[in-house]
């Protein structure tokens, strides 16, 4: 396993410096992010030179670039929202291409129209479930025209919660480039540590052989998220569940300080040996 950290998690607007402060701090790979460019995390459009910039820094750095993030609100109620997010998916997804990064996350969305990580009732109504279907049958059409697969994280406040919704979905848009980001902090609300080992083992069991990355975020018992190590996330238990699985891919930890990043680096390689 390779271990990453969310570029952005380092200050800067040029890659160059962002990438040398994530090797510098201990990791293999990095989640990119266009806002570590100066640029919108979604932008419009996007300059050869930006894309230049890039690759100059991930050979520079010798740091891996291991996913982009895309989100956008996937069933956002305003059709021109939605209509716009795909767009600026397009442009994320042929530079991923460009680049050579296997892999752009997602944001499965809610019907909360100011907060695309924001818990709405009406996620679980059937015609939420058919927005999704129709949009993301449209990114898995771009995935496909330029070889890159799609992240889907399953998370409380979205469409797809849970390992179940994910299988769901996979029946329902029959894509082999729809993929599996597992963060298991994202599969719970509050859960003591037994609690939250059996939930986690539960979706490694039932979607192994999608899980393209794994995240490291944490919760503590009253269900605030804490930096991995520090909440009731048993992240020897998931490690070796991800291994036994058959996954050898990058786990990438967010959610955390500039300053807690060496430690992370650590704990985190720790387990992946």
């Amino acid at each position: 396993m390779k271990i990453g950290i969310f570029a952005k998690t380092f200050a800067g607007e040029r890659p160059g410096p962002v990438l040398s402060a994530a090797k510098a701090a201990g990791y293999d790979c990095v989640q990119f992010n266009f806002a570590c460019c100066g640029l919108p995390p979604m932008p419009d459009s996007l300059d050869e030179a930006v894309l230049e910039d890039i690759s100059v820094a991930r050979q520079t750095s010798g740091v891996e670039i291991s996913a982009l993030s895309a989100t956008y609100n996937m069933i956002h109620p305003d059709k021109a929202v939605r209509a716009e997010g795909l767009v600026r998916l397009g442009v994320a997804i042929r530079a991923a291409a460009d680049l050579g990064i296997p892999l752009v996350t997602l944001c499965t969305g809610t019907r909360d129209a100011d907060n695309q990580w924001r818990h709405h009732p009406d996620n679980q109504t059937e015609e939420a479930w058919r927005d999704l279907i129709k949009e993301m049958g449209r990114a898995a059409t771009l995935a496909e025209a330029h070889g890159v697969s799609l992240g889907i994280e399953p998370e409380q406040a979205n469409v797809i919660r849970d390992a179940h919704d994910a299988a769901r979905l996979f029946a329902a848009v029959p894509s082999d480039r729809l993929k599996i980001v597992l963060d298991p902090a994202n599969l719970f609300e509050k859960a003591s540590m037994e609690e939250a080992r059996a939930i986690v083992a539960a979706a490694i069991d039932a979607l192994g052989p999608r899980i393209a990355m794994a995240h490291a975020k944490d919760r503590d018992a009253d269900g605030e998220f804490v930096t991995a190590g520090r909440g009731v996330v048993d992240f020897p238990d998931m490690f070796r569940r991800l291994k036994a699985v058959g996954f050898d891919g990058p786990v990438v930890t967010h959610g955390l300080s500039e300053a807690e990043a060496p430690e992370v680096s650590d704990f985190l390689r720790s387990l992946a040996v």
